[in-house]
């Protein structure tokens, strides 16, 4: 059996979502790291003591990453490029991408990573804004893919 390379978990706090080795954002929430797998039950013949389950299909979720808002214009360029008039420069193809997200430690090097294929982002949503509110602006992306592996 493989030996842990840090001796405590990391502090999870903070995870790089990258896209085709671009930097998309740090994110303070990722959902959706999951995987499930269907089960199909048959019934055979003469057979009353048990049903067998026959495992099926995978089913990933999608992800769901949140943040504060910030400065940076590499979500909305993916965004962009998947819908609307960048989509239609494409030839109304969405090109997936292969994606990553990493969990970091406090000096910013990844301890953990999940590496995505066929990503695409599916939504975005923006921060609710309200003159009595203390929350920080938040946005969330929304991205549906083909599956993962992890790597250390």
């Amino acid at each position: 059996m493989a030996k842990a390379h840090t001796a405590d978990p990391p502090f999870v706090g903070r995870f790089v979502f990258t896209v085709d080795g671009i930097t998309i954002g740090a994110f303070t929430e990722v959902s959706g790291l999951s995987v499930q797998l269907e089960v199909e039950e048959f019934a055979e013949g003469g057979q009353n003591a048990y049903t067998h389950r026959l495992l099926g299909r995978m089913k990933w979720p999608n992800l769901v990453l949140k943040r504060g808002i910030t400065d940076s214009d590499a979500l909305f360029a993916w965004l962009a490029e998947c819908s609307g008039e960048g989509l239609t420069r494409k030839g109304n193809k969405v090109v997936p991408r292969d994606g990553e997200v990493s969990v970091v430690d406090g000096k910013g090097s990844p301890v953990r990573r999940w590496h995505f294929t066929g990503a695409k982002p599916v939504k975005w949503s923006g921060p609710r804004f309200a003159a009595s509110s203390r929350e920080l602006a938040v946005e969330e992306l929304e991205v549906c893919h083909l599956g993962f592996r992890t790597k250390p």
